[in-house]
């Protein structure tokens, strides 16, 4: 059954309705004649209990459909149109067929004119990117619609589109020409360092698959090479109904949604007989070496890339019965790797040779069954460090771990698999879809919540030591070995050299398995007296209440059943960015990754981790601009003890040295990648120009954090815990009466906390001046890639947060302008993106960005066209077709949000110290949907006129700033 698998948390994100799906080594494949005929199409040859929520269905021509009410978020329909077909479908001369097609199936079609496809669905309140999107991957291709406010006109109507898209795209030799641009500057944006890596990672892992030669974006030869015939041939070939399923899940009858299936896909008919799928390969060992051999290896060599090691077990893919005894073998899988994670990491925090280290079982492409071992060397020993990691697996695989290990997994997984329980009312339609899309691509079964729990539940007696062994045996056992090292410096390595290294015998290390015992918050100090709320009332929002306690710590307190099972704690605190001296940028960074690992009272982060076992905590921590957050998703079970851990933070910090030399080693592996790209760079300097050059927003370089020392980590953040006031937000299911009896105990029994000096107090940063002259950045990337931004300066706080909300409205009409402009008529940039900035909490440092990543001759062309849209809107209002297509999905977008707790919370974080936001939430859903072209142009007249913005462009190293517009090139008229 389908899910995704993430090792390296331990289990914790194993959170979805689907039963986790992580092939045993031996498998045996479902038969027909052991399907009942009257199993729906996903569940033959399977004995897992269906979710009968779900009503599936198959019309006469092959088509497969399953749809299913769900009323998250209210009025909202989930569609997914998925096309058995993938890169590993194409021939030779049809590489990145399959992803341009995804691209022309959007342009035009039976009952849509050329671009009218995203306009439509954006008059249906469907954003662009978010609610309308599609994704091809090495299997299949998946066309995304989240449609909000879906009556029954609009659903008749828009599945009637998805028809036409689907069975009749316009695949014309113009539209060829106008889309191969497209993706061209899509694959020129994703390309350069990573793609490099990722390419060479997969041509060597897959060595011998057809996987190992398909790139899902194709290349530049055989996209240039694309006609109307060719195109047509594929579309023929693989878009049949017998190859499609769609899925539609929502707040709508699933009898009407299956009567739309069949009335607007029920006459499609493919041409001649299907195509059979061609073999995708399996992972061989080389000719004459025996069973667990190490195969293909590579060195790549990629100046500015920290090393890292990946090595993969390989076996190949089968089809499986998803059947209960199937899955209880999953879990067992899922807890030997989550012992050997374990493991690794706390070998890790201890001081090792490497960074980080985690072992992980994926199914890929349905190519490979594979486990994956990735591991981040320290420094330039990278033998040492893969040695450590086999030395810690092969312990593993030499002895069982004990039973108290195993229960510690366990409790992990019981947490989580309750809270998908509790929570499952809350599971949005589109992830519920999404889980169907994911089930097909490994050919497997979905489940609910309750069943996955039970079959949980009855199969704790198998997870003993000696299955643990067993399977964390099957786990390293395939046919093949294989592994790609990246480095910076040539001659570290060559493949005879890595493969000597994972041939040579490896010695079990028993020094990394961890202490299990318990620990309790009984054994724990007090924080101090406890205190008294001393203030209560009403916020006037919702049931919002307004706590004091006599300390002086405000808390916002919202009981709400809303979100059954879910208690969202957020502490907000101090001065963020303001706190700091202008030389503190080593530790602002070093503070970011270890303030929290760095422990409290006499728990370090070891501790910290089993003190949380079988309970749903978190210890999340954010630096923005004027305040600091400790945030956690917790339960009612456990809210008093996780209030507990963030209060001690304050009453009792600790200070241990190994995160911070854990994290400095980070930050400097970290460091020299923003090089490797325009995207990096802009990551690595873009807030530090937004905040005019403030030195404490800049990127410490590595000389810097090598310099930061333990003791001065504790010198910047221990004022910082200790001053300033603190709100803390509670929101959730859970009582009163028990929240305030823990907020007593925890956040009443601080000290009181002295105000914050009156320096920083100051509510605003320093800005860049206005200039039309671009600041130049370079990057050591790809020498075909560059980026650009555009940045309006606006305004910030409370008092013209109406104003700051217009400027949304404006933002996304320049938003479709823009991408008109560049990617359909130009092509010069796959994705340009303008958003508005508006920081509520400082008096400035609000922005109009634009931005865009394109070809280094391109530049001038994107600050021309930018400039021209933007005097566009300053001389003539945005049409009204203009404001429909953003106000609506804005309507739509406010409408589900406000269905969560969650959006209300972060609209009124800093409320208890500026009471204007509860008043400035009422104001909110007009603000953001109610406009004229008139105040439109209003607004771009105040903000968007010439002389007012300041640029830069990231061009590669060695290279000048091109100024010139391409010669015969004319802007694309940008208005309506």
């Amino acid at each position: 059954m389908a899910s995704k698998f993430c090792a390296a948390c331990r289990l914790a994100a194993i959170l979805s309705v689907a039963v986790l799906a992580v092939q045993p080594v031996h498998a045996k494949p479902a038969t027909a004649s052991e399907a009942k005929a009257d199993d729906p199409w996903l569940y033959r040859g399977s004995d897992v209990p269906r979710d009968k929520e779900w009503v599936f269905g198959e019309l006469p021509n092959g088509l497969r459909y399953a749809v299913r009410r769900n009323g998250v978020p209210p009025g909202q329909v989930s569609i997914r149109v998925r096309i058995d077909a993938g890169s590993l479908h194409e021939a030779d001369s049809e590489r990145g067929y399959a992803h341009l097609l995804e691209h022309m199936v959007f342009r035009q079609s039976k009952y849509l004119g050329d671009g009218e496809a995203i306009p439509a669905f954006q008059r249906f309140g469907a954003t662009f990117g978010s609610d309308t999107n599609a994704e091809t991957g090495p299997v299949s291709t998946t066309f995304k619609l989240d449609l909000p406010n879906a009556s029954a006109p609009v659903l008749d109507e828009t599945f009637k589109l998805l028809s036409g898209m689907m069975t009749a795209p316009t695949l014309s030799e113009g539209n060829v020409r106008s889309d191969v641009p497209i993706v061209l500057a899509e694959k020129r944006e994703r390309g350069g360092t990573a793609e490099r890596l990722a390419e060479a990672t997969q041509q060597t892992l897959f060595a011998g698959q057809r996987l190992a030669a398909r790139p899902v974006i194709g290349t530049e030869e055989t996209l240039k090479a694309a006609n109307q015939a060719s195109v047509r041939a594929f579309h023929a070939r693989w878009y049949r109904p017998e190859n499609a399923v769609i899925v539609a899940v929502g707040d709508a009858d699933p009898a009407q949604l299956a009567a739309l299936v069949r009335k607007y896909f029920g006459a499609w008919k493919g041409a001649g007989k299907p195509a059979a799928a061609p073999a995708f390969g399996d992972p061989a060992a080389p000719a004459g070496s025996g069973a667990d051999a190490v195969g293909e290896t590579r060195v790549v060599v990629e100046p500015d890339v920290p090393r890292g090691i990946t090595y993969a077990v390989m076996r190949p893919w089968r089809p499986v019965r998803d059947t209960i005894v199937y899955n209880q073998g999953i879990m067992i899988d899922s807890l030997a790797q989550a012992i050997i994670n374990r493991r690794l990491e706390a070998r890790a925090r201890s001081g090792g040779s490497y960074l980080a280290a985690q072992v992980n079982q994926e199914k890929v492409s349905r190519s490979a069954d594979a486990t994956f071992v990735s591991v981040t060397p320290l420094g330039e020993d990278w033998k040492t460090a893969l040695g450590d990691v086999r030395a810690v697996i092969a312990d593993a695989l030499a002895s069982a771990p004990t039973q108290q290990e195993i229960d510690r997994e366990v409790a992990e997984m019981n947490v989580a698999f309750e809270s998908s329980v509790e929570q499952r009312r809350l599971l949005p339609g589109s992830r519920l879809a999404d889980d169907i899309v994911a089930a097909l691509d490994i050919r497997e079964t979905v489940a609910s919540p309750e069943t996955v729990q039970l079959i949980f539940n009855r199969s704790r007696p198998l997870f003993t030591p000696q299955a643990v062994l067993d399977h964390t045996r099957s786990l390293f056992k395939g046919a093949v070995t294989r592994s790609v090292f990246v480095t910076p410096r040539p001659g570290e390595a060559d493949s005879a050299a890595l493969k000597l290294a994972l041939t040579a015998p490896a010695k079990a290390g028993a020094a990394a398995r961890v202490d299990s015992k318990p620990i309790s918050f009984a054994e724990l100090p007090p924080l101090g007296t406890p205190g008294k709320v001393v203030s209560a009332i009403s916020s006037s929002v919702l049931e919002i209440e307004q706590v004091e306690l006599a300390n002086g710590v405000k808390v916002l307190l919202w009981p709400t059943t809303d979100e059954p099972g879910r208690v969202t704690v957020k502490v907000r605190f101090g001065a963020g960015y303001r706190a700091f001296a202008s030389g503190d940028a080593a530790y602002i960074a070093l503070g970011d990754m270890a303030l929290v690992g760095s422990g409290v009272g006499p728990l370090g982060q070891d501790e910290l981790d089993r003190i949380s076992t079988g309970r749903k905590m978190g210890f999340n921590f954010a630096i923005e601009d004027a305040a600091f957050q400790f945030s956690a998703d917790t339960r009612g079970a456990d809210l008093a003890d996780q209030l507990y851990l963030f209060a001690a933070k304050f009453a009792m910090p600790r200070w241990d040295a190994n995160p911070v030399l854990r994290a400095k080693a980070a930050a400097k592996l970290q460091y020299e990648s923003f090089a490797t790209s325009p995207q990096g760079v802009m990551q690595r300097d873009l807030a530090f120009l937004q905040h005019g050059r403030d030195p404490r927003f800049r990127t410490a370089t590595p000389q810097e954090i090598e310099a930061a020392s333990v003791d001065g980590f504790r010198q910047v953040w221990q004022p910082i815990l200790a001053q300033g006031p603190i709100e803390v937000q509670l929101f959730g299911d859970f009582t009163r009466a028990q929240a305030v009896a823990a907020l007593e105990n925890t956040f009443g029994a601080l000290a009181k906390r002295p105000p914050l000096p009156g320096a920083l107090t100051r509510a605003s940063f320093a800005e860049l001046p206005a200039s039309p002259e671009p600041v130049v950045l370079t990057h050591r990337g790809d020498p075909g890639q560059a980026a650009a931004v555009i940045n309006w300066t606006t305004g910030g706080g409370m008092t013209q947060i109406s104003e700051s909300r217009q400027l949304e409205i404006l933002s996304q009409v320049f938003q479709n302008r823009l991408l008109d402009a560049m990617r359909e008529k130009l092509g010069a940039s796959y994705s340009p993106q303008v958003y508005n900035s508006w920081p509520t909490d400082l008096d400035n440092g609000g922005a109009i960005i634009a931005m865009a990543q394109l070809q280094p001759k391109a530049v001038p062309v994107f600050f021309a066209t930018a400039d021209e849209i933007a005097d566009q809107l300053v001389a003539a209002p945005p049409t009204a077709d203009e404001l429909a297509r953003v106000t609506e999905p804005l309507k739509q977008q406010l409408t589900r949000a406000y269905t969560s707790s969650a959006f209300f919370m972060g609209q009124l974080e800093g409320a208890s110290e500026d009471p204007r936001k509860f008043a400035a939430l009422r104001s909110l859903l007009p603000d953001m949907t109610r406009t004229t072209p008139q105040a439109m142009q209003a607004l771009a007249a105040k903000y968007l006129k010439r002389g007012g913005s300041w640029r830069v462009a990231v061009i590669p190293a060695g290279q000048k700033l091109v100024t010139e517009m391409p010669t015969g090139l004319a802007l694309p008229g940008a208005g309506r």
